[in-house]
C-alpha cells in the first residue's frame, strides 16, 4: 500500500511550533515499518508518502487516525506493487492460475 497525507499548512505549523510534528512521524513510521517514505510538497502543502505491507484492514485505524487527529491531514491509501508482486501477478495470469 501507499499511504499519503497532506497536512494543511496551519495544522502542520502548529505541531511544528509546539515540537509534536517529529513525533507523530516517529510514531506513524514505527507503526507502518514501511519499504520507503518520502517528505515533500504537493500544492503548497507539507506531504508524506509511506509505503508498506497491510495484511488487514483492520490496520487501518491505528494506521490512520493519528493523520486525521493530530495533523488534520487529507489521507490516500492505494494498493501497489513491488516488481516481485508485478511478475508474480503476469505470471499467474499468463498461466491462468
Amino acid at each position: 500500500m501507499v499511504l499519503k497525507a497532506r497536512i494543511p499548512t496551519e495544522a502542520g505549523n502548529a505541531v511544528l511550533r509546539n515540537g509534536t510534528l517529529l513525533k507523530i512521524m516517529e510514531a506513524a513510521y514505527a507503526a507502518l515499518q514501511p519499504e520507503a517514505s518520502y517528505f515533500t510538497l504537493e500544492d503548497g502543502e507539507r506531504t508524506c508518502f509511506f509505503y508498506f505491507d497491510m495484511q488487514q484492514s483492520s490496520q487501518m485505524p491505528p494506521v490512520l487516525e493519528s493523520f486525521f487527529m493530530d495533523l488534520n491531514a487529507k489521507v490516500a491509501l492505494q494498493p501497489v506493487m513491488n516488481a516481485d508482486d508485478l511478475r508474480t501477478g503476469l505470471g499467474d495470469m499468463m498461466s491462468g492460475t
